[in-house]
């Protein structure tokens, strides 16, 4: 079982961006972190349980130990969401959490809110619910690429929001980590 994982880097300097963060302390306007983003995209179901699983648990224990402070950003919509949060969990347990944060991106306010800050550091509802429902979904997944310095995606087909917002990072010039490429061709 192939289970390689091939990091994309088409910018050659990455920043961190000013704007919303947890954890990390400003000093008269300026970060004395480094903050280094990272949003996660990906299909609802997973083909390859075993082999993704064990990809995001390498990169995200890679970032936490190599990164002065790493932004996890991610949905729940699905089989894939949960395994990448879980895998940062996994990691934090394993390395500290001192040097990294695991937020929750939602498209609008859920009834459950309080539940979700049990496992998540912070929520975020970027358009705070001003986006019609049918959008949201979409519009919630242009906003981690947007606000990110890389994107890990598990995108194994052209279409549905993940290949969107893949292609959307391609464009903008993203680096992305595509985690078992399945049947997408090269």
């Amino acid at each position: 079982m192939n289970c390689s994982v091939r990091v994309y880097s088409i910018r050659l300097a990455l920043k961190a961006k000013d704007g919303m963060f947890c954890g990390a302390v400003l000093a008269r306007g300026r970060h004395l972190l480094d903050i280094y983003r990272v949003a996660f995209i990906g299909h609802r179901h997973v083909e390859r349980f075993a082999c993704v699983e064990k990809q995001l648990q390498a990169v995200a224990e890679s970032l936490i130990g190599s990164r002065e402070y790493v932004e996890f950003y991610m949905g729940r919509n699905g089989e894939f969401d949960i395994m990448a949060a879980s895998a940062v969990r996994r990691a934090q347990r394993r390395l500290g959490a001192h040097n990294s944060c695991l937020i929750l991106v939602l498209p609008y306010a859920v009834a459950d809110m309080e539940d979700y800050l049990k496992f998540y550091r912070e929520v975020i509802i970027p358009f705070g619910g001003k986006v019609y429902p049918k959008a949201a979904i979409s519009k919630r997944n242009e906003w981690p690429v947007e606000n990110c310095d890389l994107l890990v995606a598990y995108v194994t087909r052209g279409t549905g929001g993940a290949a969107a917002a893949l292609k959307k990072a391609v464009r903008s010039g993203k680096s992305f980590c595509l985690l078992d490429r399945g049947d997408l061709p090269e």
